[in-house]
């Protein structure tokens, strides 16, 4: 414990001599730290289900959709030459 201490302060002492916008750069890494490693949220109590949003089959009436894939090629060979 008294060793970890030890390291603590060193650490403060170190970050101390450091210019103020760098000792910021370390506070803001931390705060990312603590975020990246804090319990994920809970969940909604009502998962998302696609199939009650309006936008799905919005196009299944077009013709074009029939062969979805074939119309995205011909849209990127359109637009991007490929």
């Amino acid at each position: 414990m008294v060793k970890s201490m030890l390291k603590f302060e060193r650490l403060r002492d170190d970050i101390s001599a450091l210019p103020e916008t760098d000792q910021q750069l370390i506070v803001d890494f931390v705060a990312f730290l603590k975020h990246r490693y804090s319990p994920s949220q809970p969940s909604s109590p009502h998962p998302l289900t696609l199939e009650n949003e309006p936008f799905i089959g919005m196009w299944s009436d077009r013709s074009e959709m029939q062969d979805s894939t074939t119309w995205v090629k011909e849209i990127r060979q359109q637009h991007w030459h490929i």
